[in-house]
């Protein structure tokens, strides 16, 4: 993993604890497509950290690269996401080393590898 990638439908000021670099979707231009995110996130060894089923789809018929965080928070105010992050975030980054998709849910984290 080189990095973290925030899909479109998340702020881009989220910050995240991490020690890797975390950019936005939005440094590919104006709405990119989920294969142009997907793409560039498995060139660059990325994990993609989204609301989107999508990519939950995707990533149970390939293997990593990418990895894919799928956030399944409901709706939250910023405030709310940051600190539920920093919260949960070891333990997803955890969880990365062997899943290829985890699920961050309020009261749990599913990793599948």
């Amino acid at each position: 993993m080189n990095g973290v990638l925030l899909d479109e439908n998340l702020p881009a000021q989220l910050a995240l604890p991490t020690s890797f670099p975390v950019s936005h979707v939005s440094m590919l231009g104006d709405s990119p497509s989920d294969r142009d995110i997907w793409e560039y996130a498995e060139t660059e060894d990325l994990v993609i950290v989204t609301k989107d089923a999508d990519f939950s789809i995707l990533i149970a018929i390939h293997t990593p690269p990418p990895r894919v965080v799928h956030l399944r928070l409901g709706n939250m105010r910023l405030r709310e996401l940051r600190t539920t992050m920093e919260d949960l975030w070891d333990q997803i980054e955890a969880s990365l080393v062997s899943a290829k998709l985890v699920n961050v849910y309020k009261d749990r984290i599913e990793s599948i590898a």
